[in-house]
């Protein structure tokens, strides 16, 4: 098919705004972004990615190149052949011989697999960079006209309380993949979520928000390609705006929201964990997609006056630069894109310590909050930061600004260590258990913003961090060094999987406690999917590279009971706002460091913990009383509402412990996790002058009279 000019009389000037394509009654405006370039072609395509029609773009101002096209079909393929000085060693990337997809598409024609021909440079010559002139057309997908089409929501926006969230993080293809109660056509997709027995798993647990792994347009490295792996986890972005096609059975916009609506008409959010910080890219010698290929000098860091390196606190080659206005945009207006079309609840901001970085260091006051906090469009949505990045002072816990969220690795850490065993950690475990409010202060009440997990995608599974000592990584094919070292794990005796009857009943036993222990934590609630089932990776703590059994919800092998704990813990948590929602102050109450009056701790006598005893390494047990405000609880406990004493012993013995109040009617016992595979009996054990609280284990007991 011959390539045609498009007609005078079907193009126009257009309008510099906004940047990417916008449909109107007479056909669709294009507007693209290249300060450097000194012309850039309009290309469409059909179906077999055979150019059909080219034109230069006839209008410029500023920065903004843009045309108007008559009668653009909705779903019309195209792409940009940017002219310009080819000069990678001052940031210009130009090489018309390459298609590069529009960085607003907000639909695209196919995934986008690596492959030679997106290289701007002959990568056959080495040493020298010289531009590559075979054409790329064939081997890259398209951006689309926006189709337009109507979507009938059948549901608002479930807007959950932080304080009564529970997030469920989840891969879109691994939760479904191997579940038998979703038809096989469309496991492991957006339909694959939004079906009914995905549905009714999430609610009967009991959660109120998941949490999606990145569905940005993703393109796996070429190194993977060359290993026989693939990037599951999908941390490689090409675009912000147009969702990953491999997760769609026909319409990626379509299923997209469908999977949405579907999770809303359950009252379930959508969180979804974005990656703004890099792009598949790569570093200087990478391949040339989308921003490379038309401003890649506005929109990457580098070092002052040398652009001959990217700067990366990524890790992954590149660091998008959100102090320049361009980058910021595009950023907002993904996020808008995704709020307004797609109705997402939320954001979880992979390595969001860089998205504040001003010239150089972070700032909670960087341009990119400011942008976010006047936005009364995103300033209603749940903001969650991975608070940290590679690059120099990237570590920022609990220095986001306050409407922020923010993942507690010393939470995640410090619970491990505890139930591990570990002495000396045991006043730490309080402050996590508290809310973390020597890291969290934010707002003139110091109300906690701590995301607590003891599990994430980039780590062992629950089942595995109570299986393995170390990694077992091999099958990443990086000689086992990749992932992280220093995991706080324990395998009780065995490496891995054993039929040894005592370890396995010791290692559910822990689970049962790192459950408990989140769920009765001041602060939001983070659950790795696949936690409740049981789910193992064989050890392997870092398979972003493993699209196979490996990482996908095993639903034929189910620990029904454990899920059964998980739900009885969540609807316990749901069940008093005193497990998520305290106001601590800063009163001390006699000689505890840790005390108010809503909050009071125990030794296994029943006497105060004092400050002798939270510095003695060898405490392991503790009993914390909340509940609504009082001044001495032998006295005034029976005018609560509502109060839990809550016992921890990370020990390895059996302690009589005796409670340090009782109320006229006695306690009720609500969890035991040693006790019964941690499910409550049908009849329900009352308790009054003292427990006997069995080694390695979390009990609470609560109020049995009316309100």
């Amino acid at each position: 098919m011959m390539t045609r000019f498009i007609s005078e009389e079907s193009l126009a000037a257009g309008r510099p705004s906004p940047l990417g394509v916008q449909v109107t009654n007479g056909g669709a405006n294009f507007a693209v972004y290249a300060p450097h370039a000194i012309k850039i072609e309009l290309c469409f395509f059909d179906e077999f990615d055979q150019q059909t029609a080219i034109n230069p773009m006839p209008a410029r101002t500023g920065d903004v190149w843009h045309a108007h096209v008559k009668n653009v079909a909705p779903g019309q393929r195209y792409g940009y052949r940017v002219h310009g000085p080819f000069e990678p060693t001052q940031a210009y990337w130009f090489n018309p011989n390459k298609v590069i997809i529009d960085p607003y598409a907000v639909e695209i024609s196919g995934p986008l697999e690596f492959n030679r021909h997106l290289y701007a440079h002959n990568v056959d010559i080495p040493g020298d960079i010289i531009l590559d002139e075979q054409d790329n057309a064939k081997h890259i997908p398209k951006a689309r006209v926006p189709r337009g089409e109507y979507f009938e929501w059948s549901a608002p926006k479930p807007d959950v309380p932080w304080r009564e969230v529970i997030i469920y993080e989840m891969h879109v293809k691994g939760f479904s993949m191997l579940n038998p109660e979703v038809p096989e056509n469309i496991r492991g997709t957006y339909l694959g979520v939004a079906h009914p027995a995905s549905i009714a798993h999430l609610k009967r647990l009991g959660i109120t928000s998941v949490q999606i792994l990145p569905c940005f347009a993703f393109m796996p490295e070429s190194r993977l390609g060359e290993l026989g792996l693939t990037n599951y986890w999908g941390y490689n972005p090409a675009l912000f705006l147009a969702p990953e096609p491999r997760y769609a059975k026909e319409d990626a916009v379509l299923e997209f929201k469908t999977m949405v609506n579907a999770l809303h008409e359950a009252s379930i959010e959508v969180i979804m964990d974005v990656v703004y910080n890099h792009t598949a890219e790569s570093g200087m010698l990478g391949p040339v997609i989308t921003n490379k290929g038309l401003h890649a000098r506005d929109f990457f860091r580098y070092h002052p006056n040398n652009y001959t390196h990217f700067i990366d606190n990524s890790g992954c080659g590149n660091s998008v630069n959100t102090h320049h206005p361009y980058s910021l945009r595009l950023v907002m207006d993904s996020m808008r894109h995704w709020v307004n079309e797609y109705h997402i609840d939320g954001f979880r901001f992979d390595l969001a310590a860089s998205l504040g970085r001003e010239a150089w260091d972070y700032s909670r006051n960087a341009a990119f909050f400011k942008a976010i906090h006047q936005d009364p469009m995103l300033a209603q949505v749940k903001l969650i930061a991975e608070p940290w990045d590679i690059g120099r002072g990237g570590y920022q816990l609990g220095n986001f600004p306050e409407e922020w969220y923010e993942c507690n690795d010393k939470f995640r850490d410090t619970v491990r260590s505890f139930w591990k065993g570990d002495l000396g950690v045991t006043a730490d475990f309080a402050t996590r258990l508290m809310g973390s409010n020597d890291v969290f202060h934010k707002g003139t009440l110091h109300t906690s913003a701590s995301v607590n997990y003891v599990t994430y995608h980039d780590g062992f599974t629950l089942h595995d961090l109570v299986s393995y000592n170390q990694r077992h990584n091999k099958a990443n094919k990086e000689h086992n060094i990749d992932g992280h070292g220093h995991n706080l794990s324990y395998n009780y005796g065995v490496e891995g999987e054993t039929d040894n009857p005592e370890i396995r009943e010791l290692r559910s036993k822990q689970k049962r406690n790192f459950i408990a222990t989140m769920m009765l934590s001041q602060g939001a609630v983070h659950f790795l999917g696949g936690d409740e089932m049981g789910r193992t990776q064989q050890g392997n703590n870092n398979a972003y590279c493993q699209d196979s059994e490996l990482s996908w919800f095993n639903w034929h092998h189910r620990d029904t009971k454990l899920e059964a704990f998980v739900q009885q813990m969540i609807a316990l948590r749901k069940s008093s706002s005193l497990f998520n929602d305290l106001l601590l102050n800063d009163q001390l109450i006699g000689e505890s460091p840790f005390a108010t009056d809503e909050v009071r701790w125990y030794r296994t006598d029943g006497q105060a913990l004092e400050i002798a005893d939270w510095n003695n390494p060898k405490l392991q047990v503790i009993g914390m009383l909340i509940s609504t405000t009082i001044k001495d609880p032998a006295v005034d406990l029976h005018l609560c509402d509502e109060y839990y004493l809550m016992l921890f012993n990370a020990s390895q013995e059996d302690i009589e412990f005796v409670l340090p109040a009782n109320p006229t009617s006695g306690w009720q016992a609500l969890c035991d996790t040693a006790r019964n595979e941690g499910l409550l009996p049908a009849e329900q054990l009352m308790v009054n002058d003292s427990y006997l609280l069995l080694a390695q284990s979390v009990v609470v007991l609560g109020k049995t009279h009316s309100k």
